[in-house]
């Protein structure tokens, strides 16, 4: 799940009350949405590509047409012809007429004239309202992971159909054969975790994942909190963060005939929307901050 959020806005004018009371809520609407946001500011073109050329990750490019001595033209011929970047921009004007203007590319660009006493009113609403849509690109089945994680987690549902078909079939020897791969499994862990106890050697433990999972790991700090008497939230960790991490992990998506998409896991159906994707991005700035907080007392 995308958790920042980076705009750069290209306005001579940045300073002004109107354009800093605009900022003040863009920035006011991300943070309630619980991303980490981060809005940075450029005066004219040549200051632009000089942000654009230390970090190019934006979400969103903001820009006025008339920029001291450049122009936000500009600005978006640089993206998509010398970057070949389709970042999301807005482009706005309040003297000047989009008509004259020529572009390279205009995929992905909101125009938007500024006009009447309600014009910086409805420049905020215009913004945010892009905002809306990328935020919703954002948290649609969480793209590429959506794919992957729906592809496996299918195949683990199939794996784990034709094991419980065979087993509840009463054929022994496939009974056998599962009693025995876990025990195998388990044997062979339990041998290695004595093994380090006995030799005093946990990095024989730390540098297994199987050995120490997330879960345990989380225990072992829920000792180490309540040892050093701090606040212990380990439990809201594991519920919000390790167990939706795994049911998620592990979920099957489905869409219903009316287009609602929802995980299914354990038999259960979880609606995946907005509400959802929020909820998660919540979690994880508190737990983040949490986990940096604690680092910190350690």
């Amino acid at each position: 799940m995308k958790l920042d959020y980076r705009i750069i806005w290209v306005e001579d004018k940045i300073e002004d009350k109107p354009f800093q009371g605009i900022k003040k809520k863009i920035n006011d609407y991300l943070a309630d949405e619980f991303f980490n946001v981060s809005i940075e500011t450029a005066e004219d073109f040549e200051e632009f590509k000089t942000i654009y050329e230390v970090n190019n990750t934006f979400d969103l490019i903001i820009t006025d047409l008339n920029l001291n001595d450049s122009h936000g033209n500009e600005v978006i011929d640089f993206v998509r012809d010398e970057k070949h970047i389709l970042t999301e921009v807005f482009f706005y004007s309040a003297n000047s007429e989009f008509s004259d203007i020529k572009l390279v590319n205009n995929n992905r660009i909101t125009f938007h004239q500024m006009d009447g006493a309600s014009a910086y009113r409805e420049l905020e609403n215009s913004i945010i309202e892009l905002i809306k849509l990328t935020i919703a690109k954002f948290q649609h089945i969480v793209s590429m992971r959506g794919m992957i994680m729906q592809e496996t987690s299918s195949l683990d549902a199939k794996t784990y159909d034709m094991v419980s078909l065979y087993v509840n079939e009463n054929d022994d020897e496939v009974r056998v054969a599962l009693y025995d791969e876990l025990v195998s499994f388990f044997g062979r862990k339990f041998k290695l975790s004595e093994k380090s106890k006995k030799n005093n050697n946990i990095n024989s433990i730390l540098k297994d994942p199987l050995l120490l999972t997330s879960a345990q790991r989380a225990n072992v700090l829920s000792e180490i909190i309540n040892k050093k008497g701090l606040d212990n939230f380990i439990n809201d960790f594991k519920n919000e963060i390790i167990n939706v991490r795994n049911q998620f992990a592990h979920a099957e998506l489905i869409k219903n005939k009316d287009g609602k998409e929802y995980f299914r896991v354990k038999g259960e159906e979880v609606s995946f929307d907005k509400k959802l994707c929020k909820e998660i991005r919540k979690n994880i700035i508190k737990h983040a901050n949490n986990i940096n907080n604690l680092e910190g007392k350690l």
